[in-house]
């Protein structure tokens, strides 16, 4: 009776462990491809990767980017001929399972992670369209300094003030940018006043003199003077000039100009009008002592 109700147990067992058996011989031969598939995939996505390299290294100078595509890249591949081993394995449900389950998944990890996307994006295009380039002294968002580094998720900034700036890749992107260096130029405005009684001719001529004697002017621009405006108390004018930025910055070469004109106009006795502050006439009130 034991030994009937072990066989009982058994030899269903062993049905399905022969079934299984020949199952696997018959799936030898397409294991044995599966395999050498992925093999072969395997060294694909590592020319693959090499060859994108290769190709996006002479176009960009992103680092991070390169090795972003070149790891997509390699995934690519090798997730493709991880679906063909599948396939011949006659695997074809869980191949479809599987695509609609990464679909959803990318789907969620997309709402979840949007802003991180959008900077991903946005410094692959920054890196790709090169708009900026590492050197370059810009103002965006605010901000004005010298590029540090551009990587996929931001870009750094040196302030000139001795701090770094960190901005998200995608509001470098979506908003406007000013580059002083792309051009190689950049023009610098000063802006001054003199007295009714002073000659205007004469200021022109002297304030003019002096900045072209700079020696950080680019001498193939033309300096332009222009009197701007009349104020109760003065003539307002302004000095435009073009700086070489190889020799120094704006700001230095503003302060320089300012200098000479000061002086020049000092010498030649050219008044440079304050403002006139009024004064309080009213007499303290009564018990309260004068400041």
């Amino acid at each position: 009776m034991i030994f009937a109700q072990i066989s009982k147990i058994v030899d269903p067992i062993a049905v399905k462990v022969d079934r299984w058996t020949v199952d696997a011989y018959r799936l030898l031969p397409n294991l044995l491809i599966a395999i050498i598939i992925l093999v072969i995939f395997r060294f694909l996505s590592r020319l693959g990767g090499k060859f994108i390299e290769r190709i996006l290294g002479h176009a960009s100078q992103n680092v991070a980017l390169v090795g972003l595509i070149s790891t997509i890249t390699r995934i690519a591949i090798i997730t493709t001929g991880f679906f063909f081993a599948l396939g011949v394995l006659g695997l074809d449900k869980t191949v479809t399972s599987l695509l609609a389950g990464a679909g959803v998944l990318a789907l969620a990890l997309g709402f979840a992670f949007q802003d991180l996307t959008t900077n991903f994006i946005s410094g692959a295009f920054i890196a790709i369209q090169r708009p900026i380039q590492v050197g370059d002294v810009i103002e965006t968002n605010g901000f004005t300094g010298k590029v540090l580094s551009i990587g996929l998720r931001s870009v750094k900034l040196d302030n000139f003030e001795g701090q770094q700036v960190e901005l998200p890749s995608k509001d470098i992107f979506q908003k406007p940018i000013v580059n002083f260096t792309h051009s190689g130029e950049r023009r610098v405005r000063m802006e001054g006043s003199i007295g009714y009684k002073d000659d205007l001719v004469l200021v022109e001529n002297l304030a003019v003199s002096v900045v072209k004697k700079l020696d950080f002017i680019d001498p193939l621009k033309v300096i332009e003077f222009n009197f701007t405006r009349f104020t109760e108390k003065s003539i307002d004018f302004e000095i435009l000039f073009w700086i070489r930025q190889d020799k120094t910055g704006p700001g230095p070469a503003k302060s320089a100009a300012m200098k000479v004109v000061k002086r020049v106009f000092d010498e030649n006795n050219i008044s440079f009008p304050t403002p006139a502050r009024p004064i309080d006439l009213t007499p303290p009130a009564p018990g309260k002592s004068e400041a």
